[in-house]
């Protein structure tokens, strides 16, 4: 998850973290065409009973395939189904790299995105977006027994690993922390249970995913950021009336435990709030 697209850069502006997974590239979309498609209709979805949708298809545990050949699931594509139902309409997923996701959405590929979007100043001044439906912060996480490191300042000359590319290299060196560089999440484990680095800063959605597939009482959550990221559904700019019904979808699955029941199957926890 430290390929989390723009997680948390709405999380820290003092530190400009990307989240955001969950969590895609950052920013807008350079590669978007200069006009859009019109926004979608949500008379035209329920008429065609279709609700296309562009997710990555590669973003474990939000959009993948298991073994990587089975079906389409993750924790965004089951929210989007029980979205489409509640609309009463089919969820059909096209699978595209985030790299180009959202010039697919402004060229009318698809009707809106569920791919962890971090909802940021710069794209929610280009997009429309529902109602959040994942909450997650930074996190430090520490060896079990490690009782020195209960805030950011403790990070003071403590060694830390991260990945170079990450939102959290950043947060880190802010805290005074010597960053060992690493390729991800499993490799910074290793060396924090092998005592290598004190710490490592990540998305706490990426720490539960961790612990629910591969539970770990030899690490912990020592500190976690106040700031808070939201991801939610993307649409084109001007799609009001299906964004209303997806939000008015959205509330009804909150109250009915639908999204809290999704959210504990993918990380032990209710994510949603």
């Amino acid at each position: 998850m430290n390929r989390r697209r723009l997680s948390l850069l709405g999380l820290i502006t003092a530190v400009t973290l990307a989240v955001a997974g969950c969590g895609g590239s950052e920013g807008g979309d350079p590669a978007a065409p200069e006009s859009s498609a019109p926004p979608s209709s949500l008379e035209q979805i329920q008429e065609a009973g279709v609700i296309t949708v562009g997710t990555e298809g590669t973003y474990r545990p939000f959009t993948f395939h298991e073994n990587g050949t089975g079906e389409l699931t993750g924790y965004d594509v089951e929210v989007m189904k029980a979205v489409a139902e509640k609309l009463g309409v089919k969820a059909e997923f096209e699978e595209t790299q985030f790299d180009g996701i959202f010039a697919g959405l402004k060229a009318g590929r698809f009707d809106v995105i569920a791919n962890q979007v971090t909802m940021t100043d710069e794209r929610k001044a280009e997009y429309a977006f529902s109602e959040p439906y994942t909450v997650s912060s930074g996190v430090i996480v520490t060896k079990a027994d490690n009782n020195s490191i209960d805030s950011f300042e403790d990070l003071e000359g403590k060694t830390t690993a991260q990945s170079l590319t990450s939102n959290w290299y950043k947060l880190a060196k802010e805290s005074g922390a010597n960053v060992q560089a690493i390729e991800g999440w499993a490799q910074s484990v290793t060396l924090l249970k092998q005592g290598r680095v004190d710490a490592t800063i990540n998305d706490k959605l990426t720490y539960l995913d961790y612990q629910k597939s591969s539970p770990d009482d030899a690490i912990k959550i020592a500190a976690e950021t106040e700031e808070k990221s939201y991801s939610a559904l993307a649409f084109r700019d001007g799609s009001t009336e299906l964004v209303d019904a997806v939000n008015e979808a959205l509330a009804e699955l909150e109250q009915d435990g639908t999204l809290a029941d999704i959210s504990e199957k993918y990380f032990g926890t209710d994510v949603t709030g």
